[in-house]
Protein backbone atom coordinates (compact mmCIF):
# COMPACT_ATOMS: atom_id res chain seq x y z
CA UNK A 1 0.00 0.00 0.00
CA UNK A 2 1.45 3.41 -1.21
CA UNK A 3 1.52 5.78 1.88
CA UNK A 4 0.51 9.88 1.65
CA UNK A 5 2.39 12.29 2.47
CA UNK A 6 2.35 16.28 1.75
CA UNK A 7 3.31 19.47 2.01
CA UNK A 8 1.01 21.98 3.74
CA UNK A 9 0.58 25.68 3.03
CA UNK A 10 -0.58 28.99 1.65
CA UNK A 11 0.31 29.34 -1.24
CA UNK A 12 2.25 25.91 -2.44
CA UNK A 13 1.70 25.48 -6.01
CA UNK A 14 5.26 26.40 -6.73
CA UNK A 15 6.54 24.23 -3.75
CA UNK A 16 9.38 21.67 -5.30
CA UNK A 17 9.11 19.62 -2.09
CA UNK A 18 7.27 16.99 -4.40
CA UNK A 19 9.86 16.35 -7.03
CA UNK A 20 12.08 16.34 -4.02
CA UNK A 21 10.64 13.39 -2.15
CA UNK A 22 9.92 11.66 -5.43
CA UNK A 23 13.69 11.61 -5.79
CA UNK A 24 14.39 10.64 -2.63
CA UNK A 25 11.77 7.41 -3.12
CA UNK A 26 13.21 6.25 -6.05
CA UNK A 27 16.84 6.66 -4.79
CA UNK A 28 15.62 4.60 -1.24
CA UNK A 29 13.23 2.39 -3.48
CA UNK A 30 10.21 3.53 -0.91
CA UNK A 31 6.59 3.32 -2.30
CA UNK A 32 5.17 6.92 -1.44
CA UNK A 33 3.22 9.54 -2.84
CA UNK A 34 3.52 13.05 -2.26
CA UNK A 35 1.58 15.91 -3.15
CA UNK A 36 0.39 19.82 -2.15
CA UNK A 37 -2.20 20.45 0.27
CA UNK A 38 -3.07 24.30 0.16
CA UNK A 39 -5.00 25.58 3.13
CA UNK A 40 -6.97 28.77 3.84
CA UNK A 41 -4.64 30.69 6.09
CA UNK A 42 -7.37 30.42 8.86
CA UNK A 43 -7.86 26.77 8.01
CA UNK A 44 -4.51 24.75 9.17
CA UNK A 45 -5.92 22.62 12.25
CA UNK A 46 -8.96 21.47 9.70
CA UNK A 47 -6.67 20.20 6.89
CA UNK A 48 -4.28 18.25 9.09
CA UNK A 49 -7.29 16.80 10.39
CA UNK A 50 -8.67 15.39 7.58
CA UNK A 51 -5.48 14.89 5.96
CA UNK A 52 -4.78 12.51 8.57
CA UNK A 53 -8.41 11.78 9.09
CA UNK A 54 -7.87 9.90 5.50
CA UNK A 55 -4.78 8.06 5.84
CA UNK A 56 -2.24 10.44 5.67
CA UNK A 57 1.21 9.23 6.91
CA UNK A 58 3.01 12.92 7.37
CA UNK A 59 2.81 16.40 6.24
CA UNK A 60 5.71 19.05 6.13
CA UNK A 61 4.77 22.77 6.81
CA UNK A 62 5.66 25.54 5.10
CA UNK A 63 4.37 29.33 5.60
CA UNK A 64 2.44 30.76 7.32
CA UNK A 65 1.93 27.49 9.17
CA UNK A 66 4.89 26.14 11.27
CA UNK A 67 3.63 28.14 14.63
CA UNK A 68 0.02 26.68 14.22
CA UNK A 69 1.40 23.39 13.71
CA UNK A 70 3.40 23.49 16.68
CA UNK A 71 -0.04 24.37 18.34
CA UNK A 72 -1.91 21.37 16.59
CA UNK A 73 0.28 18.20 17.32
CA UNK A 74 0.54 15.96 20.44
CA UNK A 75 3.66 16.43 21.21
CA UNK A 76 7.19 18.15 19.98
CA UNK A 77 11.02 16.65 19.66
CA UNK A 78 13.66 18.67 21.36
CA UNK A 79 13.93 20.91 17.90
CA UNK A 80 10.37 22.18 17.71
CA UNK A 81 10.31 22.25 21.34
CA UNK A 82 13.36 24.91 21.44
CA UNK A 83 12.25 26.76 18.23
CA UNK A 84 8.28 26.86 18.78
CA UNK A 85 8.23 25.79 15.50
CA UNK A 86 6.86 23.01 13.16
CA UNK A 87 7.91 22.34 10.02
CA UNK A 88 7.47 18.21 10.23
CA UNK A 89 4.50 15.86 11.19
CA UNK A 90 5.00 12.50 12.33
CA UNK A 91 2.63 9.76 12.66
CA UNK A 92 3.10 8.70 16.29
CA UNK A 93 0.90 5.81 17.24
CA UNK A 94 -2.66 7.39 17.63
CA UNK A 95 -1.00 11.07 18.19
CA UNK A 96 1.00 13.32 15.66
CA UNK A 97 4.61 14.33 16.43
CA UNK A 98 5.80 17.81 15.69
CA UNK A 99 9.02 18.01 14.54
CA UNK A 100 11.62 20.64 13.38
CA UNK A 101 14.47 19.91 10.39
CA UNK A 102 15.12 23.31 9.28
CA UNK A 103 17.94 23.93 11.62
CA UNK A 104 19.49 20.85 10.72
CA UNK A 105 19.32 21.41 6.51
CA UNK A 106 20.29 24.87 7.29
CA UNK A 107 23.70 23.41 9.16
CA UNK A 108 24.26 20.94 6.90
CA UNK A 109 23.93 23.11 3.42
CA UNK A 110 26.20 26.27 4.78
CA UNK A 111 28.74 23.11 6.36
CA UNK A 112 28.52 20.57 3.85
CA UNK A 113 27.54 21.74 0.69
CA UNK A 114 28.74 25.41 0.94
CA UNK A 115 31.75 25.10 2.63
CA UNK A 116 31.22 28.09 5.18
CA UNK A 117 32.20 28.33 8.41
CA UNK A 118 29.96 28.97 11.36
CA UNK A 119 32.37 28.46 14.44
CA UNK A 120 33.06 31.94 15.87
CA UNK A 121 31.28 33.20 13.00
CA UNK A 122 29.39 36.95 13.95
CA UNK A 123 25.97 35.99 12.80
CA UNK A 124 22.98 38.07 11.92
CA UNK A 125 19.22 36.41 11.41
CA UNK A 126 17.15 38.81 10.03
CA UNK A 127 13.44 38.59 10.60
CA UNK A 128 11.69 37.06 13.66
CA UNK A 129 9.11 34.69 12.60
CA UNK A 130 8.46 30.77 11.95
CA UNK A 131 11.82 30.62 9.58
CA UNK A 132 13.88 32.17 12.09
CA UNK A 133 12.88 30.57 14.90
CA UNK A 134 13.17 27.03 13.96
CA UNK A 135 17.52 28.13 13.00
CA UNK A 136 18.64 30.30 16.04
CA UNK A 137 19.36 27.38 18.21
CA UNK A 138 21.24 25.21 15.73
CA UNK A 139 23.15 28.27 14.28
CA UNK A 140 24.22 28.53 18.35
CA UNK A 141 24.91 24.93 18.61
CA UNK A 142 26.73 24.73 15.49
CA UNK A 143 29.47 27.89 16.96
CA UNK A 144 28.19 30.96 15.60
CA UNK A 145 28.73 34.23 18.39
CA UNK A 146 27.15 37.65 18.87
CA UNK A 147 23.91 36.04 16.75
CA UNK A 148 21.96 39.12 16.45
CA UNK A 149 18.15 38.58 15.19
CA UNK A 150 17.32 42.16 13.72
CA UNK A 151 13.18 42.56 12.49
CA UNK A 152 10.94 45.79 10.59
CA UNK A 153 9.02 45.18 14.25
CA UNK A 154 11.40 45.34 16.94
CA UNK A 155 9.42 44.53 19.70
CA UNK A 156 9.21 40.97 18.15
CA UNK A 157 12.78 40.61 17.88
CA UNK A 158 13.20 41.51 21.01
CA UNK A 159 10.85 39.02 22.11
CA UNK A 160 11.99 36.23 19.97
CA UNK A 161 16.09 37.41 20.82
CA UNK A 162 15.10 36.98 25.12
CA UNK A 163 13.41 33.48 24.32
CA UNK A 164 17.22 32.46 22.66
CA UNK A 165 19.18 34.62 24.81
CA UNK A 166 20.99 36.48 21.81
CA UNK A 167 20.99 39.79 20.90
CA UNK A 168 18.25 41.97 19.10
CA UNK A 169 17.82 45.09 16.78
CA UNK A 170 15.51 46.80 14.10
CA UNK A 171 16.43 46.51 10.63
CA UNK A 172 17.77 50.34 10.62
CA UNK A 173 19.69 49.92 13.57
CA UNK A 174 22.23 47.47 12.28
CA UNK A 175 25.71 47.76 11.24
CA UNK A 176 28.67 46.26 9.50
CA UNK A 177 31.32 43.77 10.69
CA UNK A 178 29.15 40.27 10.59
CA UNK A 179 30.55 37.10 8.89
CA UNK A 180 27.44 35.68 7.89
CA UNK A 181 23.79 37.14 7.24
CA UNK A 182 20.51 34.90 6.92
CA UNK A 183 17.64 36.68 5.48
CA UNK A 184 14.66 34.87 7.38
CA UNK A 185 11.69 37.16 6.14
CA UNK A 186 9.38 36.73 3.55
CA UNK A 187 10.10 40.25 2.23
CA UNK A 188 12.66 39.19 -0.84
CA UNK A 189 9.86 36.99 -2.19
CA UNK A 190 8.00 40.68 -3.30
CA UNK A 191 10.97 41.47 -4.79
CA UNK A 192 12.54 43.35 -1.82
CA UNK A 193 16.16 42.98 -1.58
CA UNK A 194 17.85 45.66 0.44
CA UNK A 195 16.50 45.07 3.72
CA UNK A 196 19.46 46.43 5.63
CA UNK A 197 22.19 49.04 5.16
CA UNK A 198 24.51 48.08 2.47
CA UNK A 199 27.43 47.95 5.34
CA UNK A 200 25.29 45.14 6.95
CA UNK A 201 26.32 42.57 3.83
CA UNK A 202 29.59 44.18 2.46
CA UNK A 203 32.25 41.26 2.96
CA UNK A 204 29.97 38.82 4.41
CA UNK A 205 28.60 35.46 3.38
CA UNK A 206 24.64 35.73 2.96
CA UNK A 207 22.20 33.23 3.29
CA UNK A 208 18.32 33.54 2.23
CA UNK A 209 16.34 30.78 3.74
CA UNK A 210 13.90 30.98 0.84
CA UNK A 211 14.83 30.05 -2.88
CA UNK A 212 14.65 30.77 -6.64
CA UNK A 213 15.93 28.33 -9.12
CA UNK A 214 18.37 30.41 -10.74
CA UNK A 215 19.56 31.00 -7.16
CA UNK A 216 19.07 34.91 -7.61
CA UNK A 217 16.91 35.93 -5.00
CA UNK A 218 16.36 39.60 -4.72
CA UNK A 219 18.08 39.08 -1.37
CA UNK A 220 21.08 37.36 -2.93
CA UNK A 221 21.21 40.18 -5.95
CA UNK A 222 21.10 42.83 -4.03
CA UNK A 223 23.73 41.38 -1.11
CA UNK A 224 25.97 40.48 -4.34
CA UNK A 225 26.06 43.70 -5.15
CA UNK A 226 26.73 45.37 -1.81
CA UNK A 227 30.17 43.36 -2.10
CA UNK A 228 28.75 40.40 -0.15
CA UNK A 229 32.05 37.64 -0.22
CA UNK A 230 29.48 34.64 -1.58
CA UNK A 231 25.71 34.25 -1.73
CA UNK A 232 23.61 31.56 -1.78
CA UNK A 233 19.64 31.06 -1.85
CA UNK A 234 17.97 28.28 0.21
CA UNK A 235 17.10 25.01 -2.18
CA UNK A 236 20.15 23.51 -0.71
CA UNK A 237 18.36 23.99 3.00
CA UNK A 238 14.94 22.58 1.46
CA UNK A 239 16.60 19.65 0.43
CA UNK A 240 18.38 18.98 3.23
CA UNK A 241 15.48 19.31 5.91
CA UNK A 242 13.35 16.87 3.63
CA UNK A 243 16.39 14.97 3.78
CA UNK A 244 16.04 14.83 7.16
CA UNK A 245 12.17 14.68 7.76
CA UNK A 246 11.72 11.76 4.72
CA UNK A 247 14.46 10.00 7.77
CA UNK A 248 11.91 10.59 10.57
CA UNK A 249 9.18 9.51 8.29
CA UNK A 250 10.41 6.30 6.98
CA UNK A 251 13.55 5.05 8.54
CA UNK A 252 16.09 5.77 5.51
CA UNK A 253 18.27 9.16 4.95
CA UNK A 254 17.87 9.62 1.62
CA UNK A 255 21.11 10.06 -0.71
CA UNK A 256 20.62 14.34 -1.82
CA UNK A 257 23.75 14.12 -3.68
CA UNK A 258 23.06 15.94 -7.50
CA UNK A 259 19.41 16.86 -6.53
CA UNK A 260 20.15 20.42 -6.25
CA UNK A 261 21.65 20.44 -9.67
CA UNK A 262 19.21 18.47 -11.36
CA UNK A 263 16.44 20.88 -10.07
CA UNK A 264 18.00 24.38 -11.10
CA UNK A 265 18.85 22.94 -14.68
CA UNK A 266 15.02 22.19 -15.35
CA UNK A 267 13.84 25.57 -14.53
Amino acid sequence: MTDRYAVIGNPVDHSLSPRIHAAFAARAREDIEYGRLEAPTDGFAGAAHRFFAEGGQGLNVTLPFKLDAWQWVDSHDDAAAASGAVNTIVVDGNAKRGCNTDGIGLIRDLLDNLGWHLDGARTLVLGAGGAAQGVIEPLKRGGAVDVTIANRTQSKAEALAARFDVASAGLGEVGGGWDVILNATAAGLAGTGGLVAPEVVADGRCYDLFYALDGATPFCRWAADQGAKEVSDGLGMLIEQAAAAFLLWRGVRPDTGGIEKALRSSA
